[in-house]
């Protein structure tokens, strides 16, 4: 008998130590693998709620956890992935996936750093995203950054004080169609708004704002069929200066926004009506206008797609990061792509982007779950947007730059250029009655150039 129970022991002593091998060896097959995003905050982000429910269902089927290690902007995964890239011993070590734009990567001394998604994504998968989409995240012929929730740009209006503006004078929202729409109503807005005050001369309000000059000129020069860029530098061609021509006199008229700063707060402030912005700053509009006697105003915040030049394809930036993987093992690395499939599936990315102020990246989505999501929106202002996202995907073709090693350089310099001369300009005209706007517009176009 007492061998018996020796034997017994022996035996429950053995299943114990199999089921705590068994145990570590789960643990030891787990994949845990990094991410840094930008959606949202590190404790309050809808991404971090879709990877919870991810790390509880599809994830423990495979055992693949996804772990949030910083939220953050993409200026500062942009330096962080550079400086990781570049090997300065200070960088933080680059997660297992970051969201980045392109041209991140294309500043990169090695982008084959990266994952080629064309290795794990079938053609048939692929031809699920919006062509566009995928197209602008080829850099050096490889698939590097995949598109997980794309922003364009839009229109956004502070309606309650244009149908003001609209009872006196008769403007037509519909004239934001188009950019000679848009100058022209800019023009008339600014004169309208002296008229108020006719003791004070010259304190017109300035009409609408612009947050990313650059886009304006690359975008309108191509969809007026000229090629924006020469090689790596600006092409300045006749359509360039059909497109500085309205943009100065906007500037110069005292009608176009020229303080640095984001394209949301002069339209928190009551300076400007207007904005043609990214999308994704749906997130940073209010509702209530904070002018600067400090009295408050409850507003109504609409959104209409970009405007276009009349005789011009109607292109538009499209905006947003996408994602890129790390190399590293081949398990690692389907882990990534499983957890990407998952997020990127029609319906999910939809409940994802519609919470976060983007767009889907697949037609499906568009065509089959966009509208359903459309009308469970409660915010007036969220449900303008997601129509003129519609309305977009529609009618208009997604621009995206080419991958240029001087873009980044380019972008930075052109931005801050144009604003001083335009700036110049303006304090030209406004203290020298003598000269004519026409006169200008040309001398401040060649200050410009000069400064490039």
């Amino acid at each position: 008998m007492k061998y018996f129970r020796s034997i017994l022991l022996l035996f429950l002593l053995m299943l114990l130590l199999f089921a705590v091998s068994a145990c570590n060896k789960d643990d030891d097959s787990m994949i845990e693998i990094t991410l840094w995003h930008v959606y949202g905050g590190q404790t309050d982000s809808p991404l971090n709620d879709l990877i919870e429910e991810f790390n509880n269902t599809v994830g423990a089927e495979n055992n693949i956890h996804v772990t949030v290690t910083s939220v953050t902007n993409s200026n500062t995964i942009h330096e962080n992935v550079l400086a990781a890239a570049f090997g300065d011993p200070s960088a933080p070590e680059l997660p297992d996936m970051f969201c980045s734009y392109p041209k991140t990567v294309s500043a990169m001394p090695d982008d084959t750093l990266l994952v080629d998604y064309s290795d794990y994504f079938s053609e048939e998968e692929l031809s699920e995203f919006i062509p566009e989409f995928v197209e602008e995240g080829i850099v050096n012929d490889r698939l590097v950054v995949l598109p997980l929730a794309k922003s364009t740009e839009v229109v956004f209006i502070n309606k309650t004080a244009f149908d003001r503006f609209a009872d006196a004078t008769g403007a037509d929202i519909s004239e934001l169609s188009t950019w000679e729409g848009l100058f022209a109503m800019a023009e008339r807005y600014t004169r309208w708004t002296d008229e108020q005050t006719p003791d004070i001369p010259g304190d017109g309000k300035v009409f609408f704002v612009h947050d990313f000059h650059f886009n304006y000129f690359q975008v309108g020069v191509e969809s007026l069929g000229e090629d924006f860029f020469d090689g790596d530098e600006i092409a300045y061609g006749p359509m360039f200066e059909y497109a500085w021509e309205p943009y100065c006199r906007a500037a110069l008229n005292g009608s176009l926004w020229l303080q640095s700063g984001y394209a949301t707060e002069p339209l928190r402030t009551g300076d400007t009506i207007v904005s043609v912005a990214s999308s994704a700053s749906v997130l940073y509009y209010s509702d209530i206008v904070t002018y600067n006697d400090n009295t408050t105003e409850q507003v109504e915040i609409v959104a209409l797609p970009c405007p276009t030049f009349e005789n011009g394809e109607k292109l538009v930036m499209q905006r947003g990061v996408g994602v890129c993987t790390v190399k590293s093992t081949p398990e690692r690395e389907q882990a990534c792509v499983t957890f990407l499939k998952w997020l990127t599936d029609a319906e999910r990315n939809t409940e994802f982007v519609t919470k976060a102020g983007y767009m889907p990246v697949k037609q499906e989505a568009f065509d089959k779950y966009l509208m359903s999501a459309i009308e469970n929106l409660k915010d007036k202002m969220y449900i303008s947007l997601y129509m003129a996202f519609l309305q977009t995907q529609k009618e208009y073709t997604f621009y995206f730059p080419p991958k240029i090693d001087t873009y980044l350089e380019l972008e930075t310099s052109f931005e801050s250029n144009v604003r001083n001369a335009l700036k110049y300009g303006k304090s030209k005209y406004t203290d020298n009655d003598s000269v004519s706007i026409d006169e200008q517009i040309l001398e401040t176009l060649n200050y410009f150039k000069s400064c490039n």
